[in-house]
C-alpha cells in the first residue's frame, strides 16, 4: 500500500464505524498564543476535548498535516521529520477503549497487512499514590486481540523509560511503562492542575527486528529504546480523569484522542525503518538523484533534509505563511536555507525550487486540492527565497574573506566561534561552509572554536524558542475573558481596516495574548497615522453601541459564497460552519459578519468595562505584501 492508500483506507474504516470527518486545521493555529504550529492531531481539537459541542458529532477523524520545528536538527536520520501527517480519530463522550483499540489493531493487520507479531504494546503501570490503577483493561483488551492472531503475549512491568535499559524487553509483547504512558496538558501526575482532564495511553510500536540493538542508547533494547529497532506508530489517549481538590475523580464523558503517524505505518508497511522510502517522499528524493547526478546511498542525510525541508516549506506556503524573520516564517526561511545549503552540497546550485515544489504538490493534489491548486504561487515565493539566499551565500563568502582572508590576518579574530556564528546568524552563512573555508584558506581556527560557537548557538535558540517551555502539551490557545475581548476586538477591527484600505484586505494571521492582539493581513503600502486613527475610531465607535455578539451554523457554501462570510486567507472548512455576527440593536445589518470557532464575548461593552479603549500601539511590515498591527484596551 502506498502513503495515500492508508490514508484513505484509515478514514474510510473510520467512516464505517460512525465518524465524521472534518477538514485538516492550518499548519499555523489562528488565535492561539502558545504555539508557533499545529503539531499534533489533538491540538485543534482541544476545546471539544474539554467539553465544547462539535458541530460534526461525538465520532471525528481526520489525517492533519502537522510541523514540529523543534526536530529540525534531527532530520538526517531514518524518521525524524518536520512535517508529517497524524492520522487522528476522537470521542467526545462517545466510545471507549474496547472499541478503540479493536478498530487500531484490525486496522494495521487486516487493511494494512502488518504482521500481527512484529507489533507491540504499552500500557500505562498506574500511580497508587495517586489512586490511579494500573491499567489492566487495556491491557486485557491488547491481550485477547493477540490471541486472537495466535500471538503470544507476555506482560513485562518496566517502569521508567530509563529503567528499561536495566531490564530490556524480556521476551514481552505488552509493557508497563509509568509517566510515559500517562498524558496531561502539565506532564506527570503530581503537575496536574486543578480542573484539567487527564489519564493513561497506550502506544503501539513497530518491530524491525533487521536493526541490530545499539549498547550507545543503553544496556538492554525495550519499545521506548532510540536505537530504531521499535517505531511508535500510534497512540490512543484515554482520557477519564479530572484533578480535583481531593485528588483524581473519573470524568462523567469520557473521551479517546488517537494520533497514528502516517509516514511510519507507511514504512512498518514497506517493513522499512527509513521513512523516506515511502510513497509521499521517495519521489522527492529521487529527483533530487535526477537534479545532482549523485545517488541517495552516498548522500542520504542531504536528500533526506532537502527532501523534508521542501516539503514542510511548501506547505507552510499553501497555508499563508512567507519567508521572514520572525516566528513562523522565520522558521519557514530557516528550512528554506537549510534545504539550499544541503542542495549546495549536492551541486544543485539553481533552480531548486522550482522543479521540486511541483513533485510535493503532485504527491497530494489527490488528498488536498488546495496544494496543487497554489503550486505556482507556492514555487513562486520558495524560488524568490532561494534567489535571496543564494546571494546571501555570496555575501557570506565575502564576509568571511573580511574577518579570516591574508589581508586581515595582521588583526587577528579573538573569538573564531562568535566569527563562525556571526557569519551564521547575521549572513545566514552556513557553519560547515564556514569550516570548508577556513580549510581551503588555511586557517587555524581555535581549539575551542565549538565551544564557543555552542555558547553562542544556545542564547540564540533561548531567544527564538520555537515553542514555549511552559506550554502545555497540545497547544490550547487562551479562554479567559481577556481572551476573548481580544478575540472580539480582533473582529472589529479586521471590518474596519476593510472599510478604511480596501477589501483586498485579508486576515492573513493573527495572534492574541492577555495583554494584546496581533494581526497579519494582507495590504501594499504602510498604513498612514491618519488610516490608523480612522480604523481605532471606527472600532471604538462599535464598540459603544454595544454590538450583540451571537453566532449561528451554516453550510459553508452558503455561508462563503452567498452570505460572503469573511474568513482567513488558506482557512479549509468542512460542510457547515459557525459564522459569528456583531450587529447593533436597532441595525439592519451586522458590522462584522465573520465564520470562526470562538470565543468571544457577549456584547462589546464587555470590551470597555474598565473605561477602556481600543487603541492601535504599533504598524508595520510582516513580510512582502503583508501589514501587522498590535493593539490593546487600554
Amino acid at each position: 500500500m502506498t502513503a495515500q492508500e492508508i490514508r484513505k483506507a484509515y478514514l474510510d474504516s473510520m467512516v464505517n464505524n460512525g465518524h465524521s470527518i472534518i477538514p485538516r486545521a492550518l499548519l499555523v493555529p489562528p488565535n492561539d498564543p502558545t504555539t508557533l504550529f499545529t503539531g499534533s492531531g489533538m491540538q485543534p481539537l482541544i476545546p471539544f476535548l474539554l467539553g465544547e459541542k462539535h458541530q460534526d458529532g461525538t465520532r471525528l477523524v481526520n489525517s492533519q498535516t502537522c510541523l514540529r520545528a523543534q526536530d529540525i536538527d534531527d532530520v538526517g536520520d531514518n524518521r525524524h521529520t518536520t512535517f508529517f501527517e497524524m492520522l487522528g480519530n476522537w470521542s467526545l463522550g462517545d466510545y471507549f477503549k474496547t472499541e478503540q483499540l479493536r478498530w487500531f489493531f484490525e486496522f494495521l493487520v487486516a487493511k494494512v497487512g502488518l504482521d500481527p507479531n512484529r507489533i507491540y504494546v504499552t500500557c500505562c503501570s498506574g500511580f497508587p499514590e495517586f489512586g490511579v490503577p494500573k491499567d489492566l483493561e487495556s491491557a486485557q483488551l491488547w491481550s485477547d486481540l493477540f490471541d486472537e492472531q495466535g500471538v503470544d503475549n507476555k506482560q513485562v512491568e518496566i517502569g521508567s523509560e530509563e529503567n528499561g535499559y536495566k531490564v530490556g524487553e524480556q521476551s514481552g509483547r505488552i509493557f508497563f511503562y509509568d509517566e510515559k504512558n500517562w498524558w496531561s496538558r502539565n506532564g506527570a501526575p503530581k503537575d496536574v492542575k486543578v480542573g484539567e482532564p487527564c489519564g493513561p495511553d497506550s502506544e503501539v510500536f513497530y518491530l524491525f527486528d533487521q536493526i541490530k540493538h545499539d549498547t550507545s542508547f543503553g544496556e538492554l533494547c525495550h519499545p521506548n529504546c532510540d536505537c530504531g529497532r521499535y517505531m511508535e506508530i500510534g497512540n490512543s489517549v484515554f482520557m477519564e480523569y479530572l484533578r480535583t481538590d481531593k485528588g483524581f475523580e473519573k470524568l462523567p464523558a469520557r473521551n479517546v484522542d488517537f494520533g497514528g503517524g502516517l509516514e511510519r505505518i507507511a514504512a512498518a508497511q514497506l517493513d522499512s525503518p527509513d521513512v523516506f522510502k515511502i510513497s509521499i517522499l521517495l519521489p522527492i528524493v529521487e529527483s533530487l538523484e535526477q537534479m545532482s547526478g549523485k545517488k541517495y546511498e552516498s548522500h542520504t542525510a542531504s536528500m533526506r533534509v532537502i527532501a523534508d525541508h521542501l516539503r514542510a516549506a511548501t506547505f507552510l506556503a499553501v497555508d499563508g505563511i512567507v519567508p521572514s524573520n520572525k516566528e513562523q516564517g522565520y522558521v519557514m526561511r530557516r528550512l528554506m536555507r537549510r534545504a539550499i545549503r544541503f542542495a549546495f552540497e549536492l551541486g544543485v546550485e539553481q533552480d531548486l525550487c522550482s522543479k521540486i515544489v511541483p513533485v510535493i504538490t503532485d504527491l497530494y493534489k489527490n488528498d488536498y486540492p488546495e496544494v496543487s491548486a497554489k503550486c505556482d504561487e507556492v514555487v513562486a515565493i520558495l524560488t524568490k527565497e532561494e534567489k535571496i539566499f543564494r546571494q546571501t551565500l555570496r555575501k557570506g563568502l565575502k564576509e568571511f574573506e573580511n574577518l579570516f582572508g591574508e589581508e586581515n590576518k595582521k588583526t587577528k579574530v579573538e573569538n573564531h566561534g562568535a566569527a563562525l556564528f556571526q557569519l551564521y546568524d547575521t549572513y545566514g552563512f552556513p557553519l560547515e561552509l564556514s569550516i570548508e573555508e577556513a580549510y581551503k584558506q588555511n586557517v587555524d581556527l581555535d581549539k575551542d572554536w565549538k565551544q564557543q560557537f555552542d555558547a553562542k548557538m544556545t542564547e540564540q535558540r533561548e531567544r527564538s524558542q520555537t515553542a514555549s517551555k511552559g506550554t502545555f502539551k497540545g497547544g490550547l490557545g487562551g479562554q479567559t475573558l481577556q481572551h476573548k475581548k481580544y478575540h472580539t476586538a480582533t473582529h472589529l477591527m479586521y471590518q474596519a481596516l476593510r472599510q478604511v484600505l480596501g477589501d483586498h484586505v485579508i486576515q492573513r494571521g493573527s495572534n492574541i495574548t492577555e495583554e494584546r492582539l496581533r494581526f497579519d493581513f494582507s495590504h501594499d503600502g504602510k498604513v498612514t497615522p491618519e488610516q490608523i486613527k480612522q480604523v481605532e475610531d471606527i472600532v471604538n465607535e462599535q464598540i459603544s453601541k454595544d454590538l450583540k455578539i451571537s453566532f449561528q451554523e451554516y453550510p459553508t457554501k452558503v455561508a462563503r459564497e452567498e452570505m460572503h462570510a469573511l474568513g482567513q486567507f488558506g482557512d479549509r472548512y468542512g460542510e457547515t460552519v459557525k459564522v459569528y455576527k456583531m450587529i447593533a440593536e436597532d441595525a439592519d445589518k451586522p458590522f462584522s459578519f465573520e465564520i470562526c470557532g470562538g470565543p468571544h464575548v457577549d456584547h462589546t461593552h464587555q470590551l470597555i468595562e474598565d473605561d477602556k479603549k481600543f487603541k492601535i500601539l504599533k504598524e508595520e511590515a510582516s513580510s512582502a505584501g503583508i501589514r501587522r498591527i498590535k493593539a490593546a484596551l487600554v
